[in-house]
């Protein structure tokens, strides 16, 4: 009788082909979460934030920024950064390459949810009477279609909580 290929196989026959490719995952995983921090230990905290490790291969280690003036910046580091490296135990570093994909700032903000937390507050935060006394004088030399915009902003200020 022929096997039948749609059969259910056991878990363990699956864990078994899957072993080795989940221990080299973790361990690539491990060996890029290092390098994150090696990345951190060196640049600047704001720095920092705005890149991340991507990926090491073949001695080449890939950063993402998020912006092309931040790259920019990396890359003005480069040399004192893959010194840094070496030192830090990646003899075999031969060079770094730095690339700017906006779209690795969704990864750094999952990461990081402190900081979109401090957005939110700081959005929240009312108009002090003093800004709305300021927006209504500035209004007063104001052309007319200004001048109803800016008192409308300043009523935000004089309401009470």
């Amino acid at each position: 009788m022929a096997k039948d290929k749609f059969a259910p196989k056991p878990l363990n026959d699956i864990m078994a082909g899957l072993s080795g490719r989940l221990s080299s995952y973790a361990g690539k995983s491990q060996a890029l979460d290092k390098q994150q921090a090696l990345l951190i230990e060196f640049l600047s905290p704001n720095l920092a934030d705005k890149c991340r490790v991507s990926n090491y291969k073949d001695g080449t280690l890939m950063i993402e920024a998020v912006s092309a003036p931040i790259a920019l910046r990396l890359n003005y580091l480069k040399m004192d950064m893959l010194s840094h490296f070496r030192s830090q135990g990646l003899a075999e570093l031969g060079q770094i390459k730095i690339t700017a994909n906006p779209q690795s700032t969704q990864r750094l903000s999952i990461n990081n949810p402190a900081k979109t937390a401090n957005a939110t507050i700081a959005k929240k935060l009312p108009m002090s009477e003093q800004t709305s006394d300021y927006l209504n004088a500035i209004a007063q030399s104001a052309p007319p279609s200004l001048r109803e915009k800016l008192e409308r902003l300043a009523l935000h200020g004089k309401k009470k909580q």
